[in-house]
């Protein structure tokens, strides 16, 4: 019996022996299987992301949420660590023999050596940003953060959205730190960026605790709970608690961004583009490539889009016509028609409400219809909300969150209703289809419901397939009979036409040296739209370089191989298919894109 105890124990510490040096060559070292180093990949990210992990709710759905009482160290130090993560990633991924691989591992060697890559490639622009800016950064994404990610379904969740508001400023510590950084290399905002930065922070701590959103929301949340889950008194400790780590570590670390951009403000004077950075030039050839995932120079996406503005120009005209609409250029005749009585709601709560629920008709019908295009579809719901109030005055005309990966939380469409003057009608249908179905919301929660792939393949994003996509959904829902109106079908022409004018504005900006006021002037004359949206359109593009080339460039080669497709398989294409193989792997380069494709069409041309 002894002899056995002995044996048991030994046999015992071999095995914990075994499992500990299996984790340490998972950990440290090349795994056997490729399939374990991409997990690997993923996971030693998202475990140094308790943000993304909360963001996911991955983790919540098998009972764990350790993480959700801290936030996402952004310091230098971190991002110069991630950096040099990056770089050993990707010399670990190539010394797998990629002729070894079949089917979706070889699709996933592709895909994750493409993205390790091309950031290996940008890291001498890695401070040639503005993590503070209109429109992202922690002075927005944070309270966004904490309103619409952080559940609150207990006393031990709230205790961590407490622990979440007492450590922002260790967060906005790093940040600050980074802009110090940037300002000694000369990496500086445009003016624009510090005026309504620094407005929009002032705003948000202008009022007291009681009267900010993280405090409105954590009530909103509390209320969710039931009450014999959470005492009276256990809510008013918890109150008390939220408004005083909101009046002091939230508003401390507001005011320490607010002292450095004052200090800023008189050293920053021009709105150039990235051309006026040190080294600029390069930085916005790296840009173009990491966004549109093509090698295409700034003067050929110029020229391009010179014609297809041209192009749609004349479509839009057509319809002006039919419209009784002939004077002026077609700019000034859709803002003419943006004012017209029957396009209007009043600029008011209850013409909002009636927006939002515009959207989710729109939604439930174009939803109800698409069986003859697509047999794969999100099992996530989606639902349309407002662009917090606090935001809304530099945030985007509109756009989407996924979903949590466990279903908890939905896909969400923000409209942005800081005035409804800029929600024509016309314009409904196709940012809905854009934006919500069968867009974003298809791509995006399709993606992130995928089997038998890596985790990385179902979040990691490519911003020209991404984007190329919505855009090419736009007007799939078009062709599907969706917008039978010639207004509606201007209105895709118009949002058509602002993604032609990206091309031209984008690489006006920040290669020809157009100044803010040039661009603004040429986005108004080509699309009709209201300034203060053209303004929030162009000033986005200045702190966002490149990210506007890629809606234009993904959904032409969408349609390229889409037509390609049709053209060589003849009697045997089949629309559904074709979109499955556009959606059932994830977000995909494209180039990597084009490949899934062209293997598609030989599959079939193969069949007898």
């Amino acid at each position: 019996m002894k002899k056995l105890r002995k044996f048991l124990f030994r046999l015992s510490a071999a095995v914990v022996l075994i499992a500990i040096l299996a984790f340490v060559h998972f950990w440290y070292f090349k795994p056997i299987f490729i399939s374990a180093f991409f997990e690997r990949v993923f996971i030693q990210y998202a475990l140094d992301d308790p943000e993304l992990l909360s963001s996911m709710g991955i983790l919540r759905s098998v009972g764990l949420t350790y993480y959700d009482d801290d936030l996402t160290d952004v310091s230098p130090k971190r991002e110069r660590a991630i950096a040099e993560k990056l770089v050993a990633d990707l010399a670990t991924l190539r010394r797998y023999d990629r002729n070894t691989l079949v089917g979706e591992q070889q699709l996933s060697y592709d895909v994750l050596e493409y993205f390790l890559d091309v950031q290996a490639r940008g890291q001498p622009f890695e401070h040639h940003n503005y993590p503070v800016n209109q429109l992202f950064g922690v002075q927005n994404g944070y309270p966004r953060f904490m309103n619409e990610v952080h559940t609150v379904k207990n006393y031990g969740d709230a205790e961590n959205y407490i622990a979440r508001l007492q450590k922002v400023e260790g967060k906005f510590a790093g940040v600050l730190e980074g802009l110090k950084l940037r300002e000694q290399v000369g990496i500086l905002p445009p003016r624009f960026v510090l005026e309504k930065v620094l407005a929009e922070m002032r705003g948000f701590i202008g009022s007291p605790a009681k009267e900010n959103s993280l405090y409105l929301e954590f009530q909103t949340k509390l209320k969710g709970i039931a009450a014999d889950k959470m005492s009276e008194a256990e809510r008013t400790e918890l109150s008390a608690k939220v408004e005083n780590a909101i009046q002091t570590n939230v508003y401390r670390a507001y005011g320490g961004l607010i002292r450095y951009y004052d200090a800023l403000l008189p050293k920053v004077t021009a709105n150039n583009g990235v051309w006026a950075l040190p080294n600029g030039e390069a930085f916005y050839t790296w840009a173009i490539e990491q966004n549109t995932s093509t090698t295409m120079s700034a003067d050929q996406l110029h020229d391009l889009g010179l014609a297809e503005v041209a192009n749609i120009e004349q479509q839009m005209d057509a319809i002006l016509r039919g419209e009784g609409l002939s004077e002026g250029n077609v700019g000034a005749r859709v803002a003419a028609l943006s004012k017209r009585p029957d396009q209007l709601r009043p600029n008011t709560d209850a013409g909002r409400a009636e927006i939002l629920a515009d959207y989710k008709t729109i939604l439930t019908e174009v939803n109800t219809g698409l069986a003859p295009y697509f047999d794969v579809m999100p099992k996530a719901a989606l639902d349309v909300r407002r662009v917090p109030p606090f935001a809304e005055k530099t945030a985007p005309g509109a756009y989407y969150n996924g979903p949590s990966m466990d279903g908890a939380r939905p896909g969400v469409f923000y409209a942005n209703l800081r005035d409804t003057a800029e929600t024509p009608r016309f314009g409904m249908r196709t940012l809905a289809y854009h934006e919500g179905i069968p867009g974003h919301h298809f791509q995006i929660a399709i993606a992130q419901e995928l089997k038998g792939v890596p985790t990385f393949r179902r979040i990691l994003p490519f911003t020209a397939y991404n984007e190329g996509w919505a855009l090419y959904a736009e007007r799939l829902a078009w062709e599907a009979g969706f917008e039978k109106a010639p207004l509606d079908n201007l209105g895709r022409l118009q949002a058509e036409m602002m993604r032609a004018v990206r091309l031209v504005v984008d690489t006006g900006l920040h290669r020809k040296r157009w100044s803010r006021e040039q661009a603004i002037d040429y986005m108004q004359d080509k699309t009709g739209m209201a300034l203060g949206e053209v303004t929030s359109e162009i000033e986005r593009y200045l702190v966002n370089p490149g990210q506007a080339l890629a809606y234009k460039v993904g959904m032409i080669k969408i349609l390229e191989l889409r037509e390609k497709a049709k053209r060589e398989l003849g009697s045997k294409f089949d629309i559904r298919q074709f979109h499955n193989e556009m959606l059932i792997h994830g977000s995909l380069p494209l180039k990597v894109m084009e490949q899934v494709i062209e293997r598609y069409i030989a599959k079939l041309k193969a069949q007898s």
